[in-house]
């Protein structure tokens, strides 16, 4: 179900009502959400679609998921961290995993940027250069 331009203002403006001191509410979107559904509001479920769609967004934009082929040291996770909040903001969620696939190196993703320094993705550029 594709929204109406109305609904996606109207959604865009619900987004923007959740962000408090640069930092999304969860509360605030709980109590918008509640408020839109009881509404009765003609296309009140289309505004809520694409609300939705926004908040993914959003989250998927805070917050960074940093892949490694064996466990990283406390310290190298803080500065990693730091790293990260300098250049995405300091409202940034980070969590670390480890995928032995990877052989070497990082793989970091924020939002739907991608930075791939490890040696799988070196091997797959080799293997297409070849």
């Amino acid at each position: 179900m594709r929204a109406s331009k109305k609904a996606r203002r109207a959604a865009r403006s619900l987004l923007r009502m959740c962000v408090v001191d640069g930092v999304f509410d969860d509360g605030r979107a709980r109590q918008i959400v509640q408020g839109v559904a009881a509404s009765g509001r003609r296309g009140a479920a289309s505004i809520l679609a694409d609300f939705r769609r926004l908040v993914r967004l959003d989250r998927a934009q805070h917050t960074a998921l940093i892949a490694s082929a064996t466990p990283l040291a406390v310290d190298l996770r803080e500065q990693i961290h730091r790293d990260l909040v300098k250049a995405h903001g300091s409202n940034l969620q980070t969590w670390f995993e480890e995928d032995p696939a990877l052989i070497g190196g990082l793989r970091i993703k924020v939002g739907s940027s991608v930075y791939d320094g490890s040696v799988r993705a070196r091997l797959a550029v080799l293997k297409a250069r070849l």
